[in-house]
């Protein structure tokens, strides 16, 4: 996944896909602490829909907020920015992460003091559980 073309929408600005990296000492790496969502965007006559953007959008928030995790971007943005890594990256039909994680300044259990990160990534996929769960349900 990682070694691929493209772009990730990172803290507010697209960013190849090669250079959207995390330090390992990253505070939701090591404590979990981190929230996102999976959303699909589907190819219809009108163009490319996402499924249900607002309520995913709502719901990362919400998860968010039940971490005590100070969101950086507002709802319209995030929402913004899924549409852009969709359309950025040429996609008609994608699997869309946003996620959101605390930084890597310091180490312990409290995150009060550290900084939110926020991340949108776009790329094709087909079928998550793969073909047969769409043929068969």
């Amino acid at each position: 996944m990682a070694d691929r073309d493209g772009v990730i929408w990172y803290d507010g600005k697209m960013v190849n896909w090669r250079d959207a990296t995390t330090h390992v000492l990253t505070h939701t790496l090591h404590y979990g602490m981190g929230v996102f969502e999976g959303v699909r965007a589907y190819k219809t006559d009108q163009g490319t829909a996402i499924f249900r953007l607002k309520e995913h959008t709502d719901r990362l928030f919400r998860s968010a907020h039940i971490l005590g995790m100070k969101m950086p971007f507002d709802k319209a943005t995030m929402m913004e920015a899924q549409k852009a890594a969709v359309r950025e990256n040429n996609l008609e039909s994608a699997y869309m992460r946003p996620m959101a994680f605390y930084g890597a300044e310091a180490m312990g259990i409290s995150a009060k003091t550290l900084s939110t990160h926020v991340i949108v990534a776009a790329w094709s996929w087909g079928a998550y559980m793969g073909e047969e769960a769409i043929t068969k349900g």
